[in-house]
């Protein structure tokens, strides 16, 4: 699992770490039932505070992209929900992340506007 955090970026470390960990689940690159790293390996692994690294693994639960089994750890979640809803999540993950970057809604929904009408 390839995750790394960019120190200069105006999206939190946390969120970072959820966005990265939501694009591999999508992309396959996380299947269901991997086993995350612990909260603090995974810290280790990107120098960053393990409280960081457990507000990403909480959001990504309350999400429903991870479930953790008490001491057995954190895993990819199976999906049930439909293709509309894991959409909706996704739209309202970019807008967030976006918002982060300092990007107002009105640049938002052009952005939006304009890559409806790429083909």
């Amino acid at each position: 699992m390839k995750i790394t955090i960019d120190p200069g970026s105006p999206v939190a470390p946390y969120e970072q770490v959820r966005m990265r960990i939501i694009e591999l689940v999508g992309s396959g690159g996380l299947l269901v039932g991997t086993r995350l790293p612990t909260v603090r390996a995974m810290a280790e692994q990107l120098s960053i505070a393990p409280n960081t690294v457990a507000r990403a693994y909480r959001e990504l639960e309350s999400a429903g992209v991870i479930e953790t089994r008490g001491r057995n750890g954190s895993f990819i979640r199976a999906r049930s929900d439909s293709a509309t809803q894991r959409a909706q999540r996704l739209t309202v993950s970019h807008v967030a992340a976006l918002r982060a970057l300092g990007v107002d809604d009105e640049a938002i929904a052009s952005m939006l506007r304009t890559a409806l009408d790429t083909d």
